[in-house]
């Protein structure tokens, strides 16, 4: 009877588990309408990833923030350019955050993703 109730307490943990990453998922995702926005989005959130790392590095060497084209112009970064996406930096002293806009026609695509020092993704 103790196995079997060990068993039993173990699959519904499991089963609780999943349910719960599978829900992370879908709410940290975001997601469009179109198939080729959600593919966009992916390569986005790659590049803010990218340039929030060339940005710690060159921090880490210069003692302060660069600007996008300084990243470009040095070859840190590679953005590649995506139709409906263009990205910015806010920079400070203490600081960083890197926006991408989205001015696609796709009503359920994210506006803005960032990421900040921090290196969270984060939609507005």
């Amino acid at each position: 009877m103790g196995r079997v109730f060990g068993f039993i307490t173990l699959l519904i943990a499991v089963l609780i588990g999943g349910y719960l990453y599978i829900k992370q998922l879908q709410t940290v995702t975001p997601g469009g309408s179109a198939p080729q926005t959600v593919v966009d989005l992916t390569g986005v959130r790659n590049d803010l990833m990218a340039v929030a790392n060339a940005e710690r590095q060159y921090w880490a060497t210069n003692a302060r923030y660069a600007s996008l084209d300084e990243l470009r112009a040095s070859g840190d970064i590679q953005v590649h350019v995506r139709l409906n996406y263009t990205y910015s930096a806010d920079l400070s002293d203490t600081g960083f955050k890197i926006i991408a806009t989205y001015s696609g026609s796709d009503s359920k695509a994210p506006k803005r993703i960032s990421v900040d020092e921090t290196m969270m993704l984060k939609t507005d």
